[in-house]
């Protein structure tokens, strides 16, 4: 379940230069206000990948996918997601250098860097939540090995090239490695210097991490189910011990609340009967206007890919042409809520 310590903490109080350099960071910064985490500040580095059209498109993929149809409040986009997570995940580091800076050695350049690790983890990620790289590519592309990870690798440096971004290397590389750390792809042999640093964001260790205390508190709020889980506990004593994030043992509870609700959510809302009814009929209904629209032809350039989000849906809908009869029938079928029924075994 992740590390933990039982000896009581004794922090160095903050710093006049690290409260100065939060001055500096806002002075200098964009303020959006978000519904979980209030006031954001988006730093100018950040800005620079958020006012693109590739991550403006994160606004047309609903968190959620298509449970919206069910839970009308779950319409909230990967593009709030991303602004929370990179929120949070400067949170974290920044008490970590507030606690430790010293000891752990963290940097501008490891800040930065965790930042837009946070802001951009999502920014590959396809139409309707999971379905399209879990139900929809592996059955239109043969031995499909294909993730939304990978393709926000490729996005990255798509988006660093095409809007021609100056940014160190060395930081892009790091980004691309702390987004792919919690999925098969492992970090490169050698890659161990500050290892806690890859745990914010994407935690392949022990699974907790920035993305998963922003989409817990967000989708539960958004959908109605209460959620008692603060990862607020957990960020204001975490601490770096033989270089992995740990937690006071006392925190067990809430350490278990995150976990727990996670589960609530799977159980209540992401494989809510009808949701999962509603997400077959959006598969077959893309199946049928593959090979017409090519929509899997896609998912290998960046340049292509950014162009495809949920609003493929109403592109399907409201064309003529005879060849997407079959796939208009099936979401006409679901605006009607004439949905797929559900076998219950005996």
């Amino acid at each position: 379940m992740g590390a933990f310590f039982n000896e009581e903490l004794s922090f160095p109080p903050v710093h006049a230069n690290f409260a100065s350099s939060q001055e500096q960071l806002i002075r200098f910064s964009k303020n959006v206000h978000d519904n979980v985490h209030g006031n954001i500040y988006l730093d100018p580095l950040a800005l620079k990948f958020i006012d693109t059209e590739q991550f403006q498109r994160l606004r047309d993929l609903k968190q959620l996918g298509v449970t919206h149809l069910v839970y009308p409040g779950a319409v909230h986009s990967r593009f709030e997601h991303s602004l929370g997570v990179y929120w949070l995940a400067g949170a974290a580091i920044q008490k970590l250098k507030q606690n430790q800076g010293l000891e752990l050695g963290i940097d501008n350049f490891d800040i930065q860097t965790v930042k837009l690790a946070g802001l951009l983890h999502d920014v590959g990620h396809g139409p309707f939540s999971h379905l399209f790289e879990r139900e929809f590519l592996p059955r239109v592309v043969s031995g499909c090995k294909w993730s939304h990870e990978q393709m926000s690798l490729k996005m990255v440096d798509h988006i660093v090239d095409e809007h021609h971004i100056d940014v160190d290397f060395e930081m892009i590389k790091k980004v691309k490695e702390m987004i792919v750390a919690s999925s098969e792809l492992t970090l490169p042999k050698g890659t161990r210097e500050k290892h806690f640093l890859y745990d914010i964001v994407a935690n392949g260790r022990n699974g907790i991490d920035v993305d998963k205390f922003d989409y817990i508190v967000r989708d539960s709020r958004a959908c109605g189910l209460g959620c008692n889980f603060e990862f607020q506990r957990l960020m204001e004593t975490m601490r770096v011990l033989d270089d992995e994030i740990c937690y006071r043992a006392k925190e067990y509870l809430t350490v278990h609340k995150l976990f727990y609700t996670r589960a609530d959510l799977y159980r209540t809302i992401y494989t809510h009967p009808k949701v999962k009814a509603i997400e077959l009929m959006v598969v077959d209904a893309l199946l049928k206007a593959n090979d017409f629209l090519e929509i899997s032809s896609s998912i290998e350039d960046p340049s292509d890919y950014w162009k495809l989000d949920d609003s493929i849906i109403k592109t399907i809908e409201i064309a003529p042409n005879q060849e997407l009869k079959e796939s208009r029938d099936l979401i006409l079928r679901i605006r009607r809520r004439n949905l797929y029924q559900v076998a219950k075994l005996c």
